[in-house]
């Protein structure tokens, strides 16, 4: 017999945001060996970047070889370390995120927790956060993985916040108090409000007005805001109206009475799997200014810790800063170029996606494709996008989206090669569906 927690079926893994990936892994695309394949568009992984980071492993050997100063470091990175990380990575993992965010907020390492990823860093301050039975409120729509992250293990709800694609899905203060008294309705009780800035699925930053509604909300209900920054990095267009804002940055220039109440309320989370692609590497964290949950969020990190090896070699990357500099500069130019190479083909395509800045993925606009305003449609074209066209993209619902219709797409993940396939495919499987639908159209008028 397996406990109730086992044998439960908790996990989310019958979302169709996993049973796309399920449907890929038995029909991989390859170039030669199975071109007829499906295409892994469901995958937020960046990998066009490799090319500089290899380029800087091998100007860097003694890195690669574990050594110090020309002295190998082996036996003390092989012997147990605590579970506080080593200090020479979480002082180079602050200098790099306060230098990526503009200088404009100073991050201090004995505020930081490290975990092993973001979904480590997300379940920890659920636990700290949250009894079995309460309730974190998020916008939809939001990633399908928090459904297992944020729930499985810990005990806690979510409370979906809808946004609407009437305002590009933008955060209101009258969405946040309908999802608050959503909650008083079902008897839970709220503890906070997560979000993930830059957006995923959306692609897009929140802005300024957002962030104060938050903190404004935040301060009224006397709740927690976690804010999920782990794709700050990949902004590509950061122009004065779409710069990325962090919600610490937003919480600094607070100077007022609330000020000491809500600073204690705010958390972040981060992690390197996006913005420098090294998601196998298993590297998040926390950082929040409230004394007890850093302390208790270090205790629980001891179930996730990141190796000392993958620090070492890290620290040593991050205090590169001229190299740092280049690689962000130069992978955001690349996310943009591949971005808008999406959106074209898209276009061709007859599809229309969000306007966005960020991200390794474009929120995407198939309402007219559907044969009805309804889920079961937007199902039933999905389904043939995996088992038809070959390509695995995740539905709107699986993200608790509250219109149907629409689908998050990745780019960053594939080739161009395999790209420029997926938009001839696609392209294909909407001519076929207006040229079944044209005639019928053509008739209705006649009739008239």
């Amino acid at each position: 017999m397996l406990s109730r927690k086992a044998s439960k079926d908790s996990h989310g893994q019958d979302s169709s945001y996993f049973q796309g990936w399920q449907e890929y892994e038995k029909n991989p695309y390859h170039p030669i060996q199975n071109p007829m394949g499906i295409i892994q568009m469901g995958l937020a992984e960046n990998q066009l970047s490799f090319d500089l980071l290899e380029s800087w492993l091998r100007r860097n050997s003694n890195t690669m070889a574990l050594k110090k100063d020309g002295v190998s470091a082996f036996k003390d990175l092989a012997l147990f370390q605590d579970y506080h990380g080593l200090p020479a990575f979480k002082e180079a993992l602050v200098n790099f995120m306060t230098s990526m965010r503009g200088n404009k907020i100073k991050y201090s390492s004995d505020k930081l927790v490290l975990t092993a990823g973001a979904t480590a860093a997300n379940e920890i301050l659920m636990f700290c956060l949250t009894d079995p039975g309460q309730a974190f409120i998020l916008p939809t729509p939001y990633y399908p993985g928090f459904d297992r992250d944020l729930k499985w293990r810990t005990g806690a709800e979510i409370i979906p916040m809808h946004c609407s694609s009437s305002n590009g899905f933008r955060i209101t203060r009258c969405a946040l108090e309908q999802a608050y008294q959503l909650g008083q309705e079902l008897n839970l009780k709220i503890k906070g409000v997560l979000v993930t800035n830059p957006s995923n699925p959306l692609g897009t930053t929140m802005t300024k007005t957002e962030l104060n509604h938050l903190l404004d909300f935040a301060i009224d209900k006397n709740i927690h805001i976690v804010s999920d920054e782990i794709y700050s990095g990949t902004v590509f267009d950061s122009s004065s109206t779409t710069s990325f804002t962090s919600i610490m940055e937003v919480l600094n220039e607070r100077n007022n009475n609330n000020y000491n109440n809500i600073r204690n309320h705010v958390h972040m989370v981060y992690s390197l799997s996006k913005d420098l692609g090294l998601p196998g590497f298993r590297v998040g964290m926390i950082y929040s200014n409230n004394e007890k949950v850093i302390a208790a969020a270090t205790k629980m990190s001891s179930f996730a810790l990141v190796s000392s090896q993958t620090q070492f070699l890290l620290s040593n990357l991050l205090s590169d800063a001229k190299f740092i500099k280049k690689y962000m500069v130069e992978n955001q130019r690349r996310l943009k170029r591949r971005k808008d190479m999406l959106v074209r083909g898209l276009r061709k395509a007859g599809i229309s996606c969000l306007r966005s800045n960020a991200g390794l993925f474009c929120w995407v606009d198939m309402r007219h494709l559907l044969s009805s305003d309804s889920f079961e449609a937007e199902k039933e074209l999905w389904k043939r996008i995996v088992c038809e066209v070959g390509l695995n993209i995740s539905p709107g619902s699986s993200c608790h989206c509250s219109q149907p219709g629409w689908f998050r797409i990745c780019f960053a993940n594939i080739s161009e090669d395999a790209l420029h396939l997926a938009m001839h495919r696609m392209k294909a499987f909407t001519n076929s569906i207006f040229s079944v639908r044209l005639p019928i159209i053509m008739m209705r008028k006649k009739s008239f």
